[in-house]
């Protein structure tokens, strides 16, 4: 007898197995009783009846509770109409641990409650298949550039220096001197791209920003590749290729959970190149035409965005943006009034999820846009370094892994799409 997990019982039907997991539900029919059983990679129906096991083994019903753990051993059987497509007729049970009172019952809590218990409420079908998907996109991401030849370089968490504003900075004691936890890896992939090509980072990134929207977290991860010889026309193919990978991966293979979920894949199905694309100024005579108040020059806001996206059926690719609303780094166009920057703005309300720009490679010129934002150019030297040493023309963005969980998976707020999040008001579990 074969120990197996719950996702491989398919191709052992017939078969005499045993399964380790905790118990999920449990429900009876005189004779016969069944219990649901998770492992971590699925959800089985175990039937246990009084004729194929001990009395010992039959009476346990009375026994296990939600989340006791256990080990099932049975015969695996084809079932059609449960979602696993079997079902194990069990011959034994044996016990690892009693659960004691679940506090996490099969109903609904409110979400202080569950965010309080995450470390438990993570055992949850929905918030199980929340998590499968953003392993998948993980993946997939990996997937992408590690097979167009892009090279992995891990940027540093500490850092000298900001990348979105130092408003936002979270300022620790670094040796007698400050550092600060990295708002993102870019700065670093641009020294790396010089040195290989074509690089990303992948790792988790800190914004001290008070907000207490349902699309913002305090630790997020993002990944950001970083492309030398690359313009901002070539940077939006790239993002429209990945952006479609990853959506397809997901489709190919987390069809389960997005049905655990009860997400219309048919919002998802249609994401393919090429996506539309508008300028800020075409977004702005969107917004007007819908009769939607804005003022030139803003960034654009929660409702902005849902507005212009309402648009398109597709995410939609937002460039050419005024300088004054983007980062120092931004490389202008020739008439100096528009950065060369792009905002992926997702379908469905999801707002912004990629942000990306050809970067500024004048020495000149960025040592003026540092001055210009108030920046210290002690910290930027070695940065200042890769315009003086063979500087070429770069791009590359970034994508916000808990936001593209967030829309794939058609949840309402951010804090499901990280095992443990961070907020301005959650420290803990």
């Amino acid at each position: 007898m074969s120990e197996i997990s719950v996702k491989n019982l398919k191709n052992s039907i017939g078969k005499e197995v045993q399964v380790n997991g905790w118990v999920y539900n449990i429900r009876s029919i005189g004779k016969i009783w069944f219990v649901i059983v998770r492992d971590g990679s699925g959800y089985v129906q175990c039937v246990v009846s009084k004729n194929d096991v001990s009395e010992k083994v039959f009476a346990l019903e009375s026994t296990l509770t939600q989340e006791s753990s256990l080990k099932i051993k049975g015969t695996v059987q084809a079932d059609t109409r449960s979602d696993s497509g079997v079902e194990i007729l069990v011959t034994d049970i044996e016990v690892v641990h009693i659960s004691e009172e679940y506090p996490i019952a099969l109903k609904d809590h409110g979400v202080s409650f569950l965010m309080d218990n995450r470390h438990l409420w993570l055992r949850s079908k929905k918030q199980f298949a929340i998590i499968k998907i953003r392993q998948r996109l993980i993946r997939s991401i990996r997937n992408f550039f590690d097979d167009r030849d892009f090279v992995l370089v891990d940027s540093p968490i500490f850092t000298g220096n900001a990348v979105e504003g130092t408003t936002t900075l979270f300022e620790t004691d670094y040796f007698n001197r400050s550092a600060y936890l990295s708002q993102s890896g870019q700065l670093y992939q641009e020294a790396a791209a010089m040195a290989f090509g074509k690089t990303y980072c992948f790792g988790p990134c800190f914004r001290a920003e008070k907000s207490k929207t349902r699309k913002h977290l305090t630790e997020f991860w993002m990944v950001e590749p970083e492309m030398a010889y690359c313009d901002i026309h070539q940077n939006m193919d790239i993002i429209e290729e990945f952006m479609s990978y990853i959506i397809k991966d997901v489709l190919d293979n987390c069809s389960d959970e997005l049905k655990i979920l009860e997400r219309d894949v048919s919002k998802l199905s249609n994401i393919s190149s090429p996506f539309p694309r508008i300028s800020y100024d075409e977004a702005v005579d969107l917004l007007h035409k819908n009769n939607h108040e804005f003022e030139y020059g803003s960034d654009f806001g929660a409702p902005d965005e849902e507005m212009i996206a309402a648009q398109f059926d597709k995410p939609v690719m937002v460039h050419s943006w005024p300088h004054e609303t983007k980062a120092f780094y931004m490389k202008r166009d020739k008439s100096d009034k528009y950065a060369l920057g792009v905002d992926v703005i997702a379908p469905e309300g999801y707002g912004e999820i990629v942000g990306g720009a050809q970067r500024e490679d004048n020495y000149d010129v960025l040592v003026k846009r540092i001055e210009d934002h108030n920046l210290p150019i002690s910290a930027f030297k070695w940065y200042l370094d890769l315009r003086k040493y063979g500087s070429v023309p770069h791009s590359g963005f970034g994508l916000g892994l808990e936001r593209m969980v967030s829309w794939v998976c058609g949840i309402d707020h951010i804090r499901q799409t990280i095992p443990f999040p961070r907020t301005m008001g959650r420290l803990e579990p």
